[in-house]
Order: C-alpha cells, then sequence, then structure tokens
C-alpha cells in the first residue's frame, strides 16, 4: 500500500502534506485549471477530507515503474454516492509531483464542486498560511 493511502486513511493530513512535491502540479475534476504547489495542494485535500463523508479506497493500482498509482475510492457528498480514482505520479525522490482526480456521476461531481466552492475562501487561506510559514 502507498504511503499516502496510508496517510490519507488515518486522516493524518502532516503526512499527507511531507508525500507532496513542492512542485507538485493538483488537477481537480472540478476546476477547469490545475494548481501548482504543495501549500495550496494540501489545503485542497485537507478541504476535501471535510467534503468527503464514508471515504475509501476500494482498490490500488500500481504502474510497472513504481511511479504511478490509481488509487480507486467511494465516498458521499451529502446525499450524492460518488466514485472517482486518485492517479499519482511519485517522483524520483519518492514525492508525488502530479496528482489528478476523476470522479463520477456528473450529479455527484457537481455536488462536489458546490461543496469545494464553499469550502475555497478558507482552502486559499489555509495555503497562504502553509507558504508564509514555509518561506
Amino acid at each position: 500500500m502507498h504511503a499516502f493511502r496510508k496517510a490519507v486513511e488515518a486522516n493524518d493530513h502532516d503526512a499527507v502534506a511531507a508525500l507532496l512535491s513542492e512542485n507538485v502540479v493538483f488537477t481537480s475534476p472540478v476546476a477547469f485549471r490545475p494548481y501548482t504547489g504543495k501549500a495550496i495542494t494540501a489545503a485542497i485535500l485537507r478541504g476535501v477530507s471535510r467534503v468527503f463523508e464514508d471515504f475509501r479506497y476500494v482498490r490500488e493500482i500500481i504502474g510497472t515503474d513504481g511511479h504511478d498509482h490509481a488509487l480507486v475510492f467511494t465516498a458521499r457528498v451529502g446525499s450524492r454516492e460518488i466514485n472517482g480514482c486518485d492517479f499519482l505520479h511519485i517522483d524520483e525522490d519518492g514525492l508525488i509531483d502530479d496528482f489528478t482526480v476523476m470522479v463520477r456521476p456528473l450529479s455527484a461531481a457537481q455536488a462536489l464542486a458546490e461543496a469545494m466552492g464553499a469550502q475555497f475562501e478558507r482552502i486559499e487561506q489555509e495555503a497562504a498560511g502553509a507558504r508564509a510559514t514555509d518561506g
């Protein structure tokens, strides 16, 4: 099991952040543009943990070179059941440098977009605070 999965399942936000590259690129299923950087990605992931209910990984697929991982999950957003997959690329230092999330069905993706939109001011504040303490 990948360390990221263990950290998420333990709800250990510090361990999750420690596994992110400084220049990680996070591609959201509900945002047009990707987000770049450890601080914003960690803050988004904390926001997701506040939005998702009954989150659990149900399958892990590892690429032949060990750098690519697909973590299939289920969760709820309000009354909507959501199925999704976290696609991770691990760099030579063992850190996540590319993180893409896909979800289905559309009604659940829309519920996720709405719920995350409500979180986004807090997410931006958390990211700004992390950048201030790191820099």
